[in-house]
């Protein structure tokens, strides 16, 4: 895309008529155009209630306007994230394309409830098991995992539960993100920023990706350096851990029962 593309992209989506009906104007819908003329990926994002709402936004946001993207979940209900907000399916398990290019997983609490859940589980093994890209964001590697979908691989997840990987036959790694051939997870919560973006290169090109990273003005300067645990010392870890505590344990527990019940 050159800077007169980009241009028309910009003045496109910034220049909305009023339409008249009678006497009363109506408001179209105000979108974002398409970033591009070409083909659009399909991405495949899992809802399901008592997710991390940041993990789902940061990647969906990056890969909006220029992907085909649904969220996916049982039914089409609305759902509650792990801090109220709610939010609305666009398809369904059954409705969701076969092949994608892309399945996502997102962490929360919430996922406490479908490690375990065979139909969930199907899923995503069904559809990770053709899709061009396997990805995640902080603890969904994890469900990935549970679906037999990170055997052999490299991943990464939230720095406090990355070191349950193993359970699920995969390497964990300490990085914001983690290629691995096909498999692209990302860190914790925030690192879905970083991890949209390099899926988005992967399926688009790099300038689709930076001509985004630019409209999202994605430059962070942290207002502490406490984002990681070598970051933040050990009394900032202690107290994260101590919050977590009762989360922790029931994480551990489910991913053991979940990894004696992984497909083979």
């Amino acid at each position: 895309m050159n800077r007169r593309q980009f241009g028309g992209v910009v003045a496109s989506a910034l220049a909305v008529p009023m339409i008249a009906s009678g006497n009363e104007p109506q408001q179209p819908e105000l979108k974002f155009q398409p970033m591009h003329s070409g083909r659009r990926p399909e991405i495949g994002m899992l809802l399901y209630p008592g997710l991390t709402l940041l993990d789902l936004l940061g990647p969906q946001t990056a890969l909006s306007t220029s992907c085909n993207v649904h969220l996916i979940w049982k039914t089409r209900d609305f759902i509650e994230s792990d801090t109220g907000i709610g939010l609305r399916p666009t398809g369904t398990f059954a409705d969701c394309p076969k092949d994608l290019d892309a399945i996502f997983v997102g962490g929360g609490p919430g996922q406490f409830g479908i490690m375990n859940d065979p139909e969930t589980v199907r899923f995503l093994a069904d559809r990770g098991s053709r899709a061009k890209y396997v990805t995640s964001v902080c603890s969904g590697s994890l469900l990935l995992g549970a679906a037999g979908l990170m055997r052999g691989y490299k991943a990464t997840s939230h720095w406090a539960c990355r070191d349950l990987l193993p359970l699920f036959g995969a390497t964990p790694v300490d990085a914001r993100v983690v290629v691995d051939r096909n498999r692209i997870s990302g860190g914790g919560v925030t690192a879905g920023l970083d991890f949209g973006l390099v899926l988005l290169a992967k399926l688009l090109g790099e300038d689709i990706a930076k001509v985004t990273q630019l409209a999202m003005e994605y430059d962070p300067e942290p207002p502490f350096h406490a984002g990681t645990p070598k970051e933040a010392g050990p009394e900032v870890v202690k107290k994260v851990r101590e919050w977590m505590g009762p989360l922790d344990g029931v994480m551990r527990q489910v991913c053991e029962q979940s990894a004696k019940s992984m497909p083979r």
